[in-house]
């Protein structure tokens, strides 16, 4: 699953029709969904798509969320019984105003969505010309920027090089994670949405590397261990860390390298759900430590690394 996000008009339709008509957006089912009473970006998307489904009149964050579970469970079900073209990847275009850990947290609560879906890519699409005012005034715009995998900085064709710099210096101190692309009328290589780009983005040594801290108290931060890390020593320490402060928990993304199993663990958590693991077949580089990106309000890296100090200190075993 891609999600594709960004402020009022900052040209994420044009980003995804562009890929909707490339070949790495072929087998794509896309979701749109627009805040007002009459969707219009569906329309302008729906020839690139065989499966355009329109969540309109509110945003993914509220009132839809249950839409957006009702929908992606429907479309598994078409799929299976022919009824819909076979697709291999769902897009979801969100309005805006969109808050994106309740879309996060819909593939936590949901163990059956959880199976079959995994959010591979988000996605923020910035405005070159109003980025910096959107970032400065509108709290939704700085939350999409910090817990995004990749900006793409559209409309740079138009803005003050100047100006474009200054968004970019901005965008890498409110997310230095985040690969940052430019897209001009949406032209980007397509695999900008099905790639975090990532590979090269964490600082690659041991222990806690601290990031960058945020207007509105958001900080950001990485850990990382290069022996196989225990399971219910890990398992443990996030479900404390989550009972003490889960609503300030914005965003828990990382792979384990877990004793026991042949491939990394993809682990994600939202506030106060933890997604299902899921054990991949291979590494996605020649990298094998751990590292997990954790993304949080007021929570801070000597904090969580005490926390999980006290666990280790516990003793579990690997047979625990």
């Amino acid at each position: 699953m891609t999600i594709v996000t960004g402020f009022l008009g900052a040209g994420k339709t044009t980003l995804v029709r562009r890929f909707l008509d490339s070949p790495e957006g072929k087998g794509t089912a896309l979701i749109v969904n627009e805040f007002g009473a009459e969707g219009i970006d569906d329309a302008l998307l729906r020839e690139s798509s065989d499966e355009v489904t329109l969540l309109g009149n509110g945003c993914l964050c509220c009132n839809t969320r249950t839409d957006l579970q009702n929908t992606l469970r429907r479309l598994v079900s078409d799929r299976e019984r022919g009824k819909i073209p076979h697709f291999g990847r769902v897009l979801i275009e969100t309005s805006g105003l969109a808050d994106l850990s309740p879309i996060l947290q819909t593939f936590s609560t949901d163990r059956a969505l959880g199976g079959e879906f995994a959010i591979e890519v988000v996605l923020t699409v910035v405005d070159a010309v109003a980025g910096l005012k959107n970032l400065e005034k509108a709290p939704e715009a700085r939350k999409q920027a910090i817990l995004a995998d990749r900006i793409v900085i559209s409309k740079t064709d138009i803005a003050d090089g100047k100006t474009v710099k200054k968004l970019t210096a901005m965008l890498e101190d409110l997310n230095p994670r985040a690969a940052i692309d430019v897209a001009v009328k949406g032209d980007i290589d397509p695999k900008t949405l099905i790639d975090t780009g990532q590979t090269d983005a964490i600082e690659r040594h041991s222990g806690f590397v601290a990031e960058a801290s945020h207007s509105d108290g958001i900080l950001s931060f990485v850990m990382r261990d290069e022996t196989p890390l225990i399971w219910p020593v890990f398992h443990r320490a996030m479900e404390t860390l989550i009972a003490l402060r889960g609503p300030d928990l914005l965003r828990i993304k990382g792979l384990l390298n877990l004793a026991g199993s042949r491939g990394p663990v993809v682990f994600q958590a939202v506030q106060h759900l933890i997604h299902p693991p899921v054990e991949l077949s291979s590494w996605p580089d020649k990298d094998h430590g751990s590292r997990v990106v954790f993304i949080t309000r007021g929570v801070s890296e000597r904090q969580v690394e005490d926390l999980f100090k006290a666990c280790r200190a516990l003793g579990f075993s690997a047979d625990d």
